[in-house]
């Protein structure tokens, strides 16, 4: 609060929330390469589709930045949404409807 005391107007982006959404978008697009990755060993076609939705995930995260005024627009929040429903859908689609598994093995 420095910039209170000092009579300047505050920071354009307190906290770095920018930066940290974009880290959150990063890390989310790396654990779904990597769990992409790792069903490519059990199933071609899981792991396949995984890696394409990773793709489609990092694509929301460019989308939803904000624009100049730092104001989120509603189209892009919309089509993430979508995105985001679509993605659960497949997920579960590929769950119900894959292969069987075995369970899991520690």
């Amino acid at each position: 609060m420095r910039w209170l005391r000092a009579g300047r107007a505050p920071p354009a982006d307190p906290g770095l929330a920018r930066e940290r959404t974009s880290l959150a978008w990063t890390r989310t697009v790396i654990g779904f390469a990597a769990i992409g990755a790792a069903l490519l060993h059990k199933s071609v076609t899981a792991g396949v589709a995984v890696l394409v939705l990773s793709g489609v995930v990092q694509a929301c995260g460019r989308l939803g930045r904000p624009g100049e005024a730092g104001q989120a627009r509603s189209g892009p929040l919309l089509i993430i949404a979508l995105a985001v429903a679509g993605i659960a859908l497949a997920a579960l689609a590929i769950a119900v409807f894959g292969p069987p598994s075995s369970g899991l093995r520690l």
